[in-house]
This record gives C-alpha cells, sequence and structure tokens, in this order.
C-alpha cells in the first residue's frame, strides 16, 4: 500500500468533430445571386442570371423595350429626309437584324441590365458611307480618363488581362444609364435585386422541394416481431424479404401494374413526412415581387399580375409610365443624332434635323374620345358665360284698328305704283 494515493486526473473533453467535406446544403440553382457580394465593379453575370432566373423581371425589361416606341427623323431638306429615313430604316445591325429599331432594342436590353452600353458604327472601306450599326459586349470595354472627365477613352480588355485602346473612338458609341458622381459610367437597373431575387429563389427551390415531397412519397416500413422468439439471423432473413417484397411491389406500382403486398406479423406502414403541410407562399412571394417590380416601374397587371379583379391603368399611372419611358428616350436621342450627323455629312448634307418618336398612348381610346368630348363641351359653356347678352327690344304697343287699315292701304298703294321697288 503506498503512502500517498495518486491524484485522480479529470478525463480529457472530447476533441470537437471534423467538418463534414462530402455533404452539401441544398442550394437553388443559381448560386451566383445567393453568394453576391456588392462590389464596386458591377456583375454583368450576376444581372443576367437574375434576368434568367426571375421571369417577371425579364418580362419588365422586355416591356419597356417594346414601349419606347419608334423614331422618324424630320429635316429642312426633304431630300435629306427621305434618304435619311431610308437608311435607318435598311442599315444592317448584324445577327441578320436590318434597320435602326433593332439595333435600338438590343441596346437598350444591354444598357438596362447591365447599367451601359457600347455600340459602333461601321463605315464602308471606301469611307463614304456607313456599313452597319453593331452593339457591342461590354464585359470586354473598360472606360479610361484623360486629364479632363470630359475626354474619355473606350479600351479593349483582354483575356490576359492588358488593355488596348481602341483607335477609332470617333466611331465608338458610350451611353451610361443614371450615372452619378459615386458611379459615373451608370448603374443596372437591377442594382438593388440581388438580395431579394435571392430570396425569392429560397422559396421558389422549397417549394420545389416540397412538392416533390408531396407528389414522390417516401415510406417508413416497420416490422414488430411480438411474442415470438426470432434469433437473430431469421429477425434479419425476415426484414430482408419484406424490404424486397416492399421494393417489387412499388416497382409495379410504377410500371402501371397492381400488386398486392402481403405480410405475416404486425406490419406498419407510414408515409414519411405526411404530417407536414406545404406553407402558404402565396403572401412572401407577392410581397418580394412588388418589391422588384417597383424598380421598373410598370404597373404589375400589364405583366400579367392580376392581383385586383377590377384593376386598371388609371391616368396618374399612365403619366408615370409617359414620364418613365421619356426619359429612357432622352438617353437614346444623342446616339441616334450621332449616327445621323455622321450620315448627313459623309452625303454632303449640312441641314438641321430634329428627332421625332412616335407618340405614347397608353390609354383607351375611347377614354380618351370622351375626355376630349367633355373638354370641348366645357369649352363652349365658358365661352357662352363670357359671351355679354344683347339687349332685348322694347315690345310693340298693340296697333289700332284704324293703323293697320292705314297701313294695308299704304302697302297696296305701293304694289300699284310702278316706280315702287
Amino acid at each position: 500500500m503506498g503512502l500517498f494515493k495518486r491524484g485522480r486526473r479529470d478525463p480529457a473533453p472530447p476533441s470537437p468533430p471534423a467538418h463534414v467535406q462530402l455533404r452539401e446544403g441544398s442550394r437553388h440553382p443559381f448560386q451566383l445571386i445567393d453568394g453576391y457580394i456588392p462590389l464596386h465593379q458591377p456583375e454583368f453575370s450576376l444581372y443576367r442570371s437574375i434576368r434568367e432566373a426571375i421571369p417577371v423581371v425579364d418580362a419588365a425589361i422586355l416591356k419597356l423595350i417594346r414601349l419606347a416606341g419608334g423614331l422618324e427623323i424630320t429635316c429642312q431638306d426633304r431630300t435629306a429626309q427621305e434618304e435619311l429615313n431610308q437608311f435607318l430604316r435598311d442599315v444592317p445591325t448584324g445577327w441578320n437584324q436590318k434597320g435602326i429599331q433593332s439595333f435600338l432594342d438590343i441596346y437598350l436590353d444591354c444598357l438596362l441590365t447591365c447599367g451601359r452600353a457600347v455600340g459602333e458604327i461601321v463605315p464602308t472601306q471606301d469611307g463614304g458611307d456607313i456599313a452597319a450599326l453593331l452593339c457591342g459586349n461590354v464585359s470586354y470595354i473598360q472606360v479610361k480618363e484623360k486629364d479632363s472627365p470630359l475626354d474619355l477613352q473606350l479600351a479593349l480588355r483582354h483575356e490576359d488581362g492588358h488593355t488596348e485602346v481602341l483607335p477609332r473612338q470617333d466611331l465608338l458609341l458610350f451611353t451610361p444609364y443614371n450615372p452619378s458622381p459615386e458611379n459615373p459610367y451608370g448603374v443596372s437597373l437591377l442594382h438593388s435585386m440581388p438580395f431579394l431575387s435571392s430570396v425569392l429563389l429560397k422559396i421558389y427551390e422549397t417549394l420545389g422541394n416540397n412538392w416533390e415531397r408531396a407528389g414522390n412519397v417516401r415510406f417508413a416500413v416497420v416490422y414488430k416481431p411480438g411474442e415470438e422468439e426470432l434469433d437473430g439471423r431469421r429477425l434479419q432473413a425476415r426484414s430482408q424479404q419484406l424490404a424486397q417484397q416492399w421494393s417489387e411491389a412499388m416497382q409495379s406500382t410504377r410500371a402501371g401494374a397492381i400488386r398486392d403486398f402481403v405480410a405475416v406479423g404486425d406490419v406498419e406502414i407510414k408515409v414519411i413526412g405526411a404530417e407536414c403541410q406545404i406553407p402558404d407562399c402565396q403572401a412572401p412571394v407577392r410581397l418580394l415581387i412588388e418589391q422588384l417590380i417597383a424598380q421598373t416601374g410598370i404597373p404589375p397587371f400589364l405583366l400579367g399580375l392580376n392581383w385586383s379583379s377590377t384593376e386598371r391603368m388609371s391616368s396618374q399611372q399612365a403619366d408615370i409610365m409617359t414620364s418613365e419611358l421619356t426619359a429612357l428616350r432622352r438617353t437614346l436621342t444623342p446616339v441616334v443624332e450621332r449616327i445621323c450627323t455622321l450620315w448627313l455629312r459623309m452625303h454632303g448634307y449640312d441641314c438641321p434635323f430634329q428627332v421625332e418618336w412616335e407618340e405614347i398612348n397608353l390609354q383607351d381610346q375611347v377614354e380618351e374620345a370622351k375626355a376630349l368630348l367633355y373638354r370641348q363641351q366645357a369649352d363652349q359653356l365658358k365661352k357662352e358665360a363670357n359671351t355679354p347678352k344683347k339687349e332685348q327690344d322694347t315690345p310693340e304697343t298693340p296697333k289700332t284698328q284704324e293703323e293697320k287699315e292705314e297701313s294695308h292701304e299704304d302697302r297696296d298703294q305701293g304694289s300699284r305704283d310702278p316706280d315702287h321697288p
């Protein structure tokens, strides 16, 4: 027996488990949206992923492009006007497209999605005419400033990282969307959508998983031996037999055949997750879609979202929508003016011109006709109210019988007189 008792050591705390490397959580297919971290440089691929993942956002941008409308050029010289409009209708724009309208559609699509757009005026080999109008990929373009912020240069960024300033800057078109002092080269229309888009896609992914669980159910088969005594081998063999018969019955059901499952003993079959109901996602989805559509400025019912049975465009909404489209036209007008100016100089014309956009009409024709009628009626009533009333003639005193006879005699004598007119 020892003189000193050994002290009892406390057991070492258990080490934390290692991180699982092979198991990965379920994420929606557009992982770029979920892992977005706002940086200074815009993520053009992120904005395109938002349009691909959320159809209502893509439809809103396409609706803005369609509602922007067409244009026509008016000049003081009639010959120059006809030739210029003919050129704008027939100019090639690439990808088997023709006309200035197709070029502006692609240009505006890139402008709204990426926050900036780049185009190029392609002259003919002799330099006497414009051969085509093409849109460029803004992902390969870098803007460089010189000593003055008014003097910009467009450079092409290669795959190895170096940039090359393009030689013919006078033939390049560059337009920023909603520039600001912090972002002088434009901000995308979708710049505030990544977070809400990520939440919306998570709801859609969860909804799909829940419906997959409800439509393709899983079963739990539980076998209880009961009072009979079975050794481990017999119990395992019976369990394997039940599992095999159940699997064959389910496969036959998928193939369209009807097959019953017969088991001996206490067998319990349950549907996994049957007690969990699918949550209602209509309210949160509508809330998120409202936020996303508010950024585009388009009324929801124009995109097929009829949340109210009596929803229609009011005059105030039409005025706001008209102002949005007018702002887009103001952004595109300098590009059209630059193209027209270059074409007129190439063909020897020095006449001034003006870009005339098509009239924006978002109201019902019947309602506009009624409003015009009411305005004309109001103007007519106002004119009648401002017109002074004429003085009424004093009523004639009734004539006596003698005066009536004298007037008849004078009239008969005048009719017999040959000198009477």
